[in-house]
């Protein structure tokens, strides 16, 4: 084959339908416990995450609550990934060999966000959050107290009290979680996040009928299971709550993944190096929400 812009083109239409369909069919699952945020500068500010909203009777005048004197941002982080094409598998007809890598490159960029996010997971019992606590932490300040959304006991059905001393603890501290003025946030759990080496454990406690002790699951149907191979903790263990506006985890998305080519029969590559360029790039990085939307628990404790 000749190798010249009509053929450089029609590979950058097969690479890029490849990378795309690829994209398309690739599983993602980080929408179940994040929200997205598009972004048009190079950082946000979620100052504003100091004031979890909530209604109130209107007396005479409005309440206005200032922000907290929290800083709180998020600057985007450039990600790529590339494909080298031999100027002579070109000229063989011989740049089929490269579907497989353009398949990946699709992949790995639909899952970009998964990465992002699970990795905010992994180490939100260090990483810090809008209020300057690690966002799994004993001593979150409200109002002149303190609140946890940290755990160490590990997840079991071995037995009720077990359960209860676990997923159940979590969940009431969940569900007790009030704002500075002491009015309930009306959190309400709903995904249940592991590992795979806790995904058994977890799918139990969801769905049979009794405990390994012979007593009544009273948990049974009270969460969603959510299983990532991304996180790295065999013990960690997450409960969320989901199902308001504001998700637990954020992804922001300044430049959605894009194919690109480098295919410039002059540049200095295709001179010295006889090679061409296909790849992605993105512009996206990804922070902590609402603490109080989630509890982790590092199961260090039986």
């Amino acid at each position: 084959m000749l190798v010249n812009k009509a053929a450089l083109t029609t590979l950058y239409v097969s690479m890029s339908a490849i990378f795309n369909n690829a994209f398309d069919a690739a599983p993602s699952q980080w929408q179940e416990i994040a929200m997205l945020v598009p972004s048009t500068t190079a950082t946000n500010d979620y100052s504003w995450l100091s004031n979890f909203p909530q209604m109130k009777k209107w007396i005479d005048e409005k309440a206005i609550k200032s922000l907290a004197a929290f800083k709180y941002s998020i600057e985007n982080e450039d990600w790529e990934t590339t494909v080298e094409v031999d100027r002579n598998h070109i000229e063989d007809d011989q740049y089929g060999i490269y579907k497989p890598q353009a398949m990946m490159a699709g992949e790995s960029a639909k899952q970009l966000p998964d990465e992002i996010v699970f990795d905010l997971v992994n180490k939100a019992f260090d990483n810090k959050c809008y209020d300057g606590k690690a966002f799994f932490a004993t001593d979150h300040k409200v109002g002149k107290t303190t609140a946890s959304n940290k755990g160490t006991k590990k997840l079991s059905i071995a037995t009720l009290a077990a359960a209860q001393a676990s997923y159940g603890a979590a969940r009431i501290a969940l569900m007790k979680l009030k704002s500075d003025e002491g009015r309930s946030l009306n959190i309400k759990p709903n995904i249940l996040l592991v590992p795979p080496a806790l995904a058994d454990i977890a799918n139990a406690l969801m769905t049979v009928d009794r405990l390994e002790d012979g007593k009544s699951n009273i948990y049974k149907g009270a969460a969603k299971v959510v299983v990532d191979n991304r996180l790295t903790s065999d013990d960690a263990w997450f409960l969320l709550d989901t199902t308001k506006a504001i998700k637990p985890f954020i992804y922001q998305e300044r430049k959605k993944p894009t194919f690109v080519s480098q295919t410039d029969l002059s540049s200095d590559d295709v001179f010295s190096r006889k090679k061409f360029k296909f790849g992605a790039e993105a512009r996206a990085a990804g922070g902590y929400g609402f603490w109080q939307l989630a509890y982790g628990s590092d199961g260090s404790v039986a």
